[in-house]
């Protein structure tokens, strides 16, 4: 038997913690993750940071991505990859950059194609609907609807010759439930919800799949990012918008997300977990949070309704039944 690489011994001991946090303890290459190629948008910090490691740590080739390179972030996870012999590539791409996206798109068709691709990237702009500019709106839904677009339409014909493959879309408890003052946060990650779910029924006869996922409120660096986007922005209101909302406008800028203490980490060992199902298991959606799930109980009405709406119309009835049964849970 030849010897293992210093890249293959890292790997396997990385893999040990890994499973740590795995359903069952299962060993992480002997899960089917290991060998899997994986790409996933925003990965300077929070959620795509995290979900990056976690997969190179499981034996994956990850395809980690963020815009503004060359930058702090980007060598720092180079490093931990380098001195972890993880198989982890960093890659320029701005999702409000369409030649970014397919141009990072032909480089992974190049290598072999896509196996995951983890949606992620995107930002929060809060504060009262009134008081939203033109500049504030186009933001936010250039990044976190029109980008996923971007970047799921430049990948889906590779997956789609591949005859296989699962994409994940991170939405958010406010793509089911409102929250007054949340901007137009809650707008996009509707619409997110609903183009990924329509999604999900035309993209199953091709032997793909989707899950949305939807966090609940954690401790990443949106707090931090969302207080800058949110600055400029009250900068810019207008007085005469600005006096139906004191309290409201005088917030904006200062929230840090104190108080939030759930681990982030959460995210991508849902992820995980979801990729290991046999194809057939994987959720259309998946709450995840430790504390209330309110969107639990829209799920599953959703659910219902589409499989006795579309569910039983001859076109698209396989298709609706096979995304959405089972029905998700109701807690």
């Amino acid at each position: 038997m030849p010897a293992l690489t210093r890249r293959q011994l890292m790997q396997a001991a990385a893999a040990a913690g890994v499973a740590a946090s795995l359903p069952g303890g299962a060993v992480a290459q002997g899960t089917g993750l290991a060998g899997k190629r994986i790409l996933i948008t925003g990965c300077s910090s929070g959620f795509g940071n995290l979900t990056a490691l976690h997969f190179a740590r499981a034996g994956a080739t990850v395809y980690a991505t963020m815009r503004n390179m060359p930058r702090a972030e980007a060598a720092a996870l180079q490093q931990v990859a380098d001195t972890e012999g993880l198989d982890l590539r960093l890659l320029a791409l701005d999702v409000l950059r369409p030649h970014e996206v397919t141009g990072t798109a032909a480089k992974v068709a190049e290598d072999g194609g896509l196996d995951i691709l983890v949606n992620n990237a995107g930002i929060g702009i809060t504060g009262p609907v009134e008081v939203q500019d033109e500049e504030a709106i186009r933001l936010q839904f250039d990044t976190n609807v029109m980008g996923y677009h971007r970047v799921a339409r430049a990948f889906l014909p590779m997956m789609r010759e591949a005859g296989s493959g699962h994409l994940f879309f991170v939405s958010s408890q406010l793509g089911r439930v409102i929250a007054p003052g949340a901007g137009h946060y809650c707008a996009t990650k509707f619409a997110v919800e609903a183009m990924a779910e329509q999604l999900a029924y035309e993209i199953q006869p091709h032997g793909l799949g989707v899950t949305i996922l939807q966090p609940g409120g954690y401790p990443t660096e949106i707090w931090k990012n969302r207080n800058i986007y949110n600055s400029a922005l009250k900068e810019r209101i207008e007085p005469v918008h600005a006096a139906g909302y004191p309290e409201m406008v005088a917030r904006m800028g200062t929230e840090d997300g104190s108080g939030r203490n759930a681990d982030p980490m959460d995210i991508p060992r849902a992820i995980a977990e979801i990729a290991m199902l046999p194809a057939a298991e994987r959720p259309l959606r998946r709450a995840i949070h430790p504390g209330t799930k309110p969107q639990m109980a829209i799920n599953r009405v959703s659910a219902e309704t589409q499989l006795s709406w579309v569910g039983q119309s001859q076109a698209w009835g396989p298709a609706v039944q096979s995304v959405l049964t089972p029905l998700p849970p109701t807690a």
